[in-house]
């Protein structure tokens, strides 16, 4: 179980090295390609810009766009008694609890630190799942919250937006609006053109993959917490047999939730924000409490 947690942290960070090598090199072949040597310090500024103005307000656009509202106690005491137990056993502030009105079984935490953390869930959730298998999902949430990980996917997802600006803005100007009598290296406007259209495409397989690995590590976090893998386990069997896409989708926010939220044939492996439901009750049920 810790080896697991240690396994992910690492691979976690060396997947962010990955998204900084490839928005520096991006940024340095355009201004290779441009002859604008400021165009480095302009590009990392708008990328710093742009990730901060993600990491504040994410939350909020959040729950907004899904159509999370607020519960108290007495709303709904099981939901919230679940989630205060929890908290007290991890040591953490308590979380605001939200309900978003959807048949589909689903859950999400967003919140950029664990006194500002929200945890919420579906109808359809509170509707099938017992306690120990809402409780299961509900440590997962707390462990996203507890491992920071929505500030590690919110900068990543911003991350993935930074560079495919950055590259559309690069070819309307290369094709559109460039001097052709510019002081920009031939050679590197070829580099450049290549690179913006393959960096959003590895940034985005390196942001699915470090969706993924916080998954893994939320679901070892939540089954330490409730010292019950099994209740998780049996929460995410009845995921999948019941589907877990929601009524209102959006990419943008579809790595918060607890399963995929998204319609359709997802392909599996490099293209899925989530793990396949039955790797990670296979893991589970092999964790050693």
């Amino acid at each position: 179980m810790y080896n697991q947690i240690s396994s992910n942290k690492r691979r976690t960070v060396f997947l962010l090295l990955g998204f900084v090598i490839i928005l520096w090199g991006l940024a340095y072949v355009i201004s290779k390609a441009t002859g604008e040597p400021g165009l480095l310090f302009i590009i990392g500024l708008f990328s710093l810009s742009y990730a901060l103005f993600s990491y504040f307000v994410g939350s909020r656009m959040a729950l907004a766009i899904n159509g999370a509202k607020e519960i108290s106690k007495k709303d709904n005491p099981r939901l919230w008694r679940i989630v205060e137990n929890l908290a007290i056993t991890e040591g953490m502030p308590m979380p605001k609890v939200y309900v978003m009105d959807d048949p589909a079984p689903n859950a999400f935490a967003t919140g950029r630190k664990p006194d500002k953390s929200v945890v919420a869930a579906t109808t359809g959730l509170l509707k099938i799942m017992n306690d120990s298998e809402l409780e299961g999902v509900m440590a997962h949430e707390l462990g996203h919250i507890k491992n920071y990980d929505m500030r590690v996917n919110t900068i990543a997802f911003a991350l993935v937006g930074i560079i495919a600006m950055i590259g559309d803005f690069f070819l309307r100007i290369s094709l559109f609006g460039r001097d052709r009598n510019s002081n920009g290296n031939q050679l590197f406007m070829v580099i450049a053109i290549v690179a913006v259209i393959v960096a959003p495409i590895a940034a985005t397989l390196i942001q699915l993959a470090i969706s993924r690995r916080r998954e893994f590590l939320a679901d070892a976090t939540g089954a330490l917490t409730t010292r019950y893998p099994e209740g998780l386990a049996n929460a995410l069997r009845k995921i999948g047999k019941y589907g877990s896409a929601t009524k209102k989708q959006n990419t943008a926010t579809a790595h918060m939730f607890f399963a995929n939220p998204l319609s359709g044939k997802v392909i599996a492996g490099l293209f899925s924000t989530h793990p396949p439901v039955e790797q990670r009750v296979k893991i589970l049920l092999e964790m050693k409490l």
